[in-house]
Parts: structure tokens; C-alpha cells; sequence
């Protein structure tokens, strides 16, 4: 049974499926659709074309949908897609896109910790871990399992790569490959998430490859299109292809810079 405390407000034409909970003072904006199983604590505000699939947390004073904090943004159609099973907690602000049809959007199963902000026009994949009060960028773009620790600003238009992670207090302004180990204001490149891709299970052997890869990128000095024609002779693999295509496609460019041994046990 749908559950809507007495102090909340939910505006005619919102949507909300079974089982529902909306909490004291929260308030639904008419255009938003609620999926089944949703928890909305209190005083969380869903303004605007805001939907969201089954079984979201959505903690105390989160901010879901309100214009971006664009100057290009005329009040045109957009808004946010979020999909199943995401805990949002205190605080966080999601805003919708800019750009007439256009949507940030929010994969399924993330974890998105107290004072994250998620810009217009993000894309948020799936099982991403945001750490506290680490700040997106407009048209950020986050792959599946990445790892992003507490206090990171990402710049507008940067990609973070599936499965990679990167330590808190880092400043991005670039592209962070896949599989990679992140750490630094600029950041820098450590090694590989050895530990990550071993938790996720990860054979043996394709770490094997991502590491000679990762070799190829920033140990031995190679420039970048002789790196990726080297990667491309360790074969039809799917990770090393889909490490090419990360770096073909990216428009800011890569980070490059190897932040040495630091980290040796993510060489071995």
C-alpha cells in the first residue's frame, strides 16, 4: 500500500506505484512517475519530469529534478531518468538536462552518498559508487562500477571509464580510462584497480592483459597512437577493446600522467 505522510504534497498527475512511502514536508511535482517499491524519506523535493523506477531510497532533503545550473538553459523539456534500486542519500542534487527532449540520466543499483551533485546531462551507468559530496560536471559521463571517493570535482564533458577508481580529493579535468587506479590534484594515473577487478571477479588472465596494456599507456613512453596499435595486437579481447574505444572516442583527452610507484602492488 502506497503511503503518503499528511505534511507531504503531492501534486495532481504525479504517478506513484504500489507501495510507495512519501515522508513528512517531501514534496512530488506533478510530472514526476514513482516505481513501485520507492522510499522517499523527508523533505525530499521531485520537481519537473523526474522518473524513477522500483525500489529507490531517496533520503532526507535530496533535490531531484530542478533546472540546471546552466546559463543556456531556457526553460525548455527535459528532465531526469533514474532506474531501479539506487540508494540517494542525504542531500544530493540531481538536476534535469539541458536541451530541448534531452534527460540526465541514472543507471540501476548506484550508490550515490550525502552531498553528491549530478549536473545537467550526466550519465550515470550502473552499480557506481559516488563518494561524499563529490561534485559532476554538466554532460559528465560515468561507466558501470566505477568508483569515485569522497570530494572529487569532475569537469564538465570528462568520462570516467567502467571499473576504474579514483581517490578522494582528486581534481579530473580529463578522460580516466577504464580499469585504471586514480589519485591526485591534477590527477594522475597509479596502475590498474588490481583489487576492484579481482573483487568483481576478473580472471586472471584478462587482468594480465590489462596490465600490459596499462604498461603500454604510461611506462614505456610510447606516444598515444603507438600505444593503441600496440594494445590492439593483445587481440579481440573484450576489456582491451573497449579500453581502445574509450581513448578513440574521448574528446577532452586522456589523463596521461603516471603517478609513478606509489602504488606498486597495482603493478603486480
Amino acid at each position: 500500500m502506497t503511503e503518503i505522510h499528511p505534511s507531504a504534497v503531492v501534486e495532481k498527475g504525479a504517478e506513484l506505484g504500489d507501495s510507495v512511502s512519501v515522508g513528512p514536508f517531501s514534496y512530488i511535482g506533478p510530472e514526476a512517475v514513482i516505481g513501485d517499491g520507492t522510499r522517499i524519506d523527508t523533505c525530499v523535493r521531485i520537481e519537473g519530469k523526474v522518473i524513477l523506477g522500483k525500489n529507490n531510497k531517496i533520503l532526507h532533503g535530496a533535490v531531484i529534478g530542478t533546472p540546471p545550473q546552466d546559463v543556456h538553459y531556457a526553460g525548455e523539456d527535459t528532465g531526469v531518468i533514474i532506474g531501479s534500486n539506487n540508494i540517494i542519500r542525504e542531500f544530493v542534487t540531481i538536476h534535469r538536462a539541458s536541451g530541448e527532449g534531452e534527460f540526465t540520466i541514472i543507471g540501476d543499483n548506484n550508490f550515490l552518498m550525502a552531498y553528491v551533485h549530478i549536473a545537467h546531462n550526466c550519465k550515470i551507468g550502473s552499480n557506481v559508487i559516488i563518494s561524499n559530496a563529490s561534485q559532476l560536471g554538466g554532460y559528465v559521463e560515468v561507466e558501470d562500477h566505477a568508483f569515485l571517493s569522497a570530494l572529487i570535482p569532475i569537469h564538465q564533458y570528462c568520462r570516467i571509464g567502467e571499473y576504474t577508481m579514483i581517490g578522494g580529493l582528486s581534481r579530473v579535468n580529463q578522460d580516466i580510462p577504464p580499469y585504471m587506479l586514480a589519485a591526485g590534484s591534477p590527477v594522475a594515473i597509479y596502475g590498474l584497480n588490481i583489487v576492484g577487478l579481482r573483487r568483481k571477479g576478473f580472471k586472471s588472465e584478462t587482468i594480465d592483459l590489462l596490465k600490459e596494456a596499462f604498461h603500454l599507456l604510461y611506462t614505456k613512453g610510447l606516444k598515444l597512437e603507438d600505444a593503441l596499435n600496440e594494445i590492439a595486437n593483445l587481440g579481440n579481447h573484450r576489456e582491451v577493446l573497449h579500453l581502445i574505444d574509450f581513448i578513440k572516442n574521448s574528446k577532452r583527452g586522456i589523463v596521461r600522467r603516471w603517478g609513478g610507484d606509489l602504488h606498486n602492488n597495482s603493478l603486480k
